[in-house]
This record gives structure tokens, sequence and C-alpha cells, in this order.
């Protein structure tokens, strides 16, 4: 499946989560098709970075494009290969979130064993079929990743979990955390589920969940720590997916 939009900085976001795609079946942008792609999905996701981008492109295992194919893009695929330049960059965005002060399971120092240890470790589950792992890529460098990771409870076959969104700081203010949940979203309708949670400790990221209409359940207190101490609270929200 295949979500793209053109877009620019200076354009204002539109309700639209669909569009046709912008490219030929031989994988060229398709001129025919521009104008009204343009007037259908620009601004999808908001781009406040000062260059525009022209193109954002969601990607499936189903359908793959070569990068030579999108110039200037930001891209959301699906990670299949895990291979080691993969999780050096994961590892480089996770290290950064945490350093940064997210909280996300890990405490300081956060070190490169602990991050290739995690990475390695989600590999072999989304090898497994237990999760689905995205990234966002700027210029072919990982910027950005989320998981949805499917309930492994028998009586919640519909259920899935957001995890792990993180955005490195360099790559922030920029949309990739919209354009990130939307592909976990469609991830999860694409294999039949109904319904997502997730918890944050992020209130950027609580109002990111809000305007892609989660709805919130509450808060835990002390429900984890930072990662140079002390404790802080998470909140839960839900997003059902039926009929969406």
């Amino acid at each position: 499946m295949l979500l793209a939009a053109a877009c620019a900085g200076s354009r204002k976001p539109s309700p639209h989560l669909h569009c046709q795609s912008a490219f030929t079946e031989s994988g060229q942008p398709s001129r025919t098709r521009k104008k009204s792609l343009t007037a259908r999905c620009a601004g999808l996701f908001r781009n406040r970075t000062r260059k525009p981008v022209r193109y954002i492109v969601v990607l499936t295992d189903r359908w793959r494009t070569r990068s030579s194919d999108v110039t200037d893009a930001t891209q959301i695929r699906r990670v299949l290969a895990f291979d080691e330049r993969e999780i050096g960059e994961l590892g480089d965005v996770l290290i950064d979130c945490v350093e940064g002060g997210a909280s996300v399971n890990f405490m300081l120092p956060m070190t490169r064993h602990k991050a290739d240890a995690f990475w390695n470790g989600v590999a072999s589950s989304a090898r497994s079929g237990e999760r689905v792992v995205l990234v966002a890529e700027q210029n072919g460098v990982i910027a950005g990743t989320a998981q949805v990771v499917w309930a492994p409870q028998e009586n919640q076959p519909h259920r899935g979990e957001v995890a792990k969104m993180l955005v490195h700081r360099r790559a922030r203010r920029q949309g990739l955390g919209a354009m990130l949940l939307a592909a976990a979203e469609q991830a999860a309708r694409d294999a039949g589920k109904t319904l997502l949670v997730l918890d944050t400790a992020s209130d950027d990221a609580e109002r990111l969940y809000a305007r892609a209409g989660w709805q919130r359940c509450g808060v835990i207190p002390d429900y984890a720590l930072w990662p140079a101490g002390g404790p802080v609270a998470a909140t839960v929200l839900f997003k059902s997916l039926a009929g969406v």
C-alpha cells in the first residue's frame, strides 16, 4: 500500500488521510495527476522545515520503491531486514531521545550496548510476527521510528499497542511524529486490528495523539522514572479503528 502526498511547508494541513498514488506504475511521478493530487492531499502532514518536502511516501512490505524515484523526500517504511546500518541508526535515535530526557524504559547513561541489545531483541520479535517496526528516513538516514506490538493474549486478537514512537531531536517539529502515527494506525488496519492503546509521559506527544483522534483514559502517577531519576506519570490513551 502506498500513501503519498505532495507537500510544502507553507501549506495548511488537510483533514484527509487517504489519497491516490503520486507515481505511475513505472515508479515515475505522474504529471497528469499532479494537480489533483496536490489539491486533495497538500499539507497532509504539517512540515515546519524551511526546505519544502516534495513528497511524503508511506511504504509497507507490499510495495517498494527505489530511493532515486523520490527526490528530496521523507519516507516512512516498514523495517524487514534489520541490517547493521538500520540497527545502528535506530540506536542513534534511541540514545538521542533518552539523553534528551524521554522516559522510554531506559536510564542514563544510555550506552550503545543497551541500544543495540534492545533493537536486536525488537528485530527478533518483528521477524516472529509479533510486531511491526516503522522508520522515518530523511535523505536515507533514520530519523524516527514507531512500533505496533500485537497483543499476545488469546482473547485479544483485535488489539495492538503503539510503542517506542521516537523522533531524533534534529528532526522534530517537521511532522515525522504525525506521519509515523498514521503509518502505525494503517499497519494495524492492514493486520485486521480494531483497537490500539498506548501510554506516554510526554505532553507534546499527548497533544499529537489528541489531534489524531485518540481518547484519553487517565493518568497513572509515579508510573516510571525519568532517565536521570525521579518519578514520572503516564497518560493512557486508546483509539478505535473499527469502521474507520
